[in-house]
């Protein structure tokens, strides 16, 4: 729905409108992440971990970085980590030009496992979003980018 630039939603409409948005992105989340697990046995701060390092240069990024970019806390994203290296999905590389630094890096499994998630994350987004809102999606998408960037991160 489009409003005209003359009229002005009142304030239930626009409560309304942002619920709308929240209960379709956590559906769509929830089916998303329900399928991943199922799959793949992956939870979603799992899943979205090996995303980021999958699409990040060698497979590897600064562990505080990737903390801080999946939205973890350190002792959350420690947790985390510790499964992923149990699972031999990721390793702990120390940087070569700074003791302080360690990357979380994919192994060789968790190349494996995270190129075929993100397969199947696309296959799944195109059944659960492109599909329903055919050529909404990307002014969607770009309304949420317009959105992160003038509130914040």
């Amino acid at each position: 729905m489009t409003v005209a630039k003359s009229e002005v939603p009142n304030d239930d409409e626009v409560v309304t409108w942002w619920g709308l948005v929240i209960e379709g992105y956590l559906a769509t989340q929830n089916k998303l992440m329900g399928e991943i697990a199922e799959r793949f046995g992956l939870a979603p701060a799992s899943f979205d971990i090996l995303l980021r390092l999958v699409r990040s240069p060698e497979h590897r990024m600064p562990m505080t970085r990737l903390a801080v970019e999946a939205a973890l806390s350190s002792g959350g994203f420690t947790k985390v980590a510790d499964r992923l290296v149990a699972a031999d999905l990721i390793c702990r590389v120390p940087s070569p030009d700074d003791r302080r630094v360690t990357f979380a890096a994919l192994t060789e499994h968790g190349l494996d496992v995270a190129e075929r998630a993100r397969e199947a994350c696309a296959e799944i987004l195109r059944r659960i979003v492109l599909a329903p809102l055919g050529d909404g999606a990307p002014g969607l998408a770009e309304a949420m980018r317009t959105l992160r960037t003038v509130n914040g991160s």
